[in-house]
């Protein structure tokens, strides 16, 4: 019986770089290579009667792209993942600046 989790884990290995980072596209004369965040997991397991099961889930956030012209790349990013990101970093770091505020008062 082949280990699903071991070939899984090999499979995802050679992933890297790839995963991250998509196939330059020429868009109007414009150089754009897509940007990701991305993770996965798999995980298996058997029993003594070497009956088992296995699973994984991964997961991709754009980020923005790379874009090359003439004067040069630069990095755009997408303004809906750096909103979904900041809102919750800002209230947190709101409430903490409070707190501080509040025990150097006492």
């Amino acid at each position: 019986m082949p280990n699903i989790a071991l070939d899984l884990g090999e499979q995802v290995a050679s992933f890297g770089v790839k995963s991250a980072y998509g196939e330059p596209q020429d868009v109007d004369g414009v150089s754009i290579t897509p940007v990701a965040l991305t993770w996965s997991g798999f995980g298996g397991g058997a029993d003594q009667d070497n009956t088992g099961g296995g699973g994984g889930g991964g997961m991709s956030i754009p980020l923005g792209v790379y874009v090359r012209r003439e004067e040069g790349m630069r990095f755009e990013p997408n303004l809906v993942t750096l909103l979904a990101v900041a809102i919750p970093f800002v209230c947190v770091a709101g409430r903490a600046l409070a707190r501080v505020i509040r025990a150097l008062k006492k």
